[in-house]
């Protein structure tokens, strides 16, 4: 009894971590609401595209008064922002940002005019959208479903560690074989399709990604290694579990491949 209810905790930690990710990541899509003189309009700008072709815009707006257009710019380049008038079709309005190269980042918003007031929908901030290969399913799926695994693994080794009643020295194992297979094997392929590299982390780069994914794994490993031939590990599991947790609730692609545009000629 004891063990499933440490296994229902681990699963409902894993999934808030996993719910977490998806509202904090910067590579979800941005929602929200905006007032356009007078009249709620609900968006969703995306933050990630492939750049295999260029990526629409989309915004539903049903009012036919309402007219769009966007703005946008290479991030982090001093350069002029260009206009694109959006069309209307039905009950949208639709613009198109050129692709980019892979890594390659956009700085855009989006502004609907209604009786002659134009309103950006995100205000003064911009939408970061960065593009990136496409990663087939078969790599990207098994290779989400074995983090989570990890991460379930991590967070039950906590626990049993924390209550000191259920053994610990296959949940460790577990745990660190998944993040070898999910970070180390599986994961540089889905940076290798996505940005062309197979590791951006230490010691050639700093990829948050990659970076603390590796963290996680060297303290797992110690975790291992200290409590090898039958000997107690509570601390180390007890550690290796709670960072490993710190850094699962670090954004996902926070500080991830960027291209690297040359600034113009001034």
């Amino acid at each position: 009894m004891r063990k499933a209810l440490l296994w229902t905790l681990a699963v409902l930690i894993t999934l808030g971590t996993g719910v977490f990710q998806r509202l904090t990541g910067p590579t979800y899509p941005l929602k929200g609401r905006a007032d356009v003189s007078g009249r709620k309009v609900s968006y969703r700008l995306d933050r990630s595209a492939e750049n295999s072709r260029d990526h629409e815009v989309k915004v539903v707006v049903s009012d036919a008064s309402v007219t769009g257009a966007m703005v946008w710019k290479r991030s982090k380049v001093d350069e002029p922002w260009v206009r694109v008038e959006m069309t209307r079709l039905g009950g949208a309005l639709v613009g198109m940002l050129p692709k980019q190269p892979t890594g390659g980042r956009l700085d855009y918003r989006v502004l609907l005019t209604k009786d002659n007031n134009e309103t950006s929908l995100t205000g003064e901030a911009p939408v970061v959208i960065r593009f990136k290969g496409s990663v087939p399913a078969a790599v990207l799926i098994p290779h989400i479903l074995v983090m989570f695994l990890a991460m379930l693994f991590s967070n039950m080794a906590g626990l049993a560690a924390l209550g000191g009643k259920v053994k610990t020295r296959k949940l460790v194992l577990w745990t660190l074989a998944l993040l070898f297979l999910g970070g180390f094997v599986l994961g540089p392929l889905v940076q290798k399709f996505s940005f062309g590299v197979l590791w951006a982390g230490a010691p050639i780069g700093f990829d948050l990604t990659d970076n603390k994914t590796l963290i996680a794994f060297l303290l797992w490993a110690a975790a291992a290694i200290m409590g090898r031939k039958g000997r107690r590990a509570r601390g180390w599991i007890l550690a290796a579990a709670a960072l490993t947790l710190v850094v699962y609730l670090i954004p996902h692609s926070l500080l991830g491949s960027e291209y690297k545009y040359l600034q113009p000629p001034r």
